[in-house]
């Protein structure tokens, strides 16, 4: 019988040594043991994905109810008892929500009657209605606000600050004051124009109603 020759490698053009032989095969089966790392690897990453949103998808949550819109003029007369003063209870079109009415008392021992509103377009305004305020209160309570001109509605007269064009206002991106009687009101929030209109007419029309 005739002896089988050596297999020769192309890219050596030779065969290979007994050495380079067990090299070969040494490195063929560390590639086959890192590819199968890496396939263990996306395989597990994919079972915790799944595991996840398995649980995201069954776990049940609980609905959390709507919140019912505050009533502002039932807390107005509510807390009536505080003052002889009026206090604002604006009447305002369908699609207006009051999310909050309460009473408060700052340091300087003013009392405020406050009401916030989500506007039909999802944007907030809201006014302080402050009894026997003093000017320190004011400036304190607008941020500081400056003044940039004046703005009459339903014969009323209101100081008018304009931050829209300010970096970071917050919720007094556009401010309106005035004093009716005992009452310091501050208007304020960050609805458009059209907004802000109907909530000042409404409010105005609460501060004039006793004239």
């Amino acid at each position: 019988m005739s002896r089988k020759e050596p297999r020769i490698v192309a890219e050596l053009g030779r065969p290979e040594t007994p050495d380079e032989t067990a090299a070969r095969k040494a490195a063929a089966s560390r590639r086959h043991r890192e590819n199968r790392n890496v396939v263990n690897l996306i395989a597990a990453l994919v079972v915790c994905l799944a595991v996840v949103l398995v649980m995201v998808l069954v776990v049940l949550r609980p609905d959390v109810p709507e919140r019912e819109p505050i009533d502002v003029a039932g807390a107005a007369g509510s807390a009536q008892s505080i003052t002889d003063e009026p206090l604002i209870a604006p009447k305002l079109p369908e699609g207006w929500s009051a999310n909050v009415a309460e009473v408060r008392t700052g340091a300087d021992g003013v009392i405020t009657w406050y009401a916030g509103y989500v506007t039909p377009d999802q944007q907030f305004l809201f006014f302080r209605q402050a009894l026997d305020a003093n000017p320190t209160w004011l400036v304190t309570a607008i941020e500081q606000a400056t003044p940039t001109g004046e703005r009459t509605i339903a014969g009323l007269t209101w100081t008018e600050h304009d931050q829209r064009t300010l970096e970071d206002p917050g919720n007094l991106e556009y401010v309106l004051t005035t004093e009716q009687g005992a009452s310091t009101v501050v208007i304020g929030g960050t609805a458009d124009d059209a907004e802000l209109q109907t909530f000042a007419e409404a409010v105005t029309a609460e501060l004039t109603s006793g004239e």
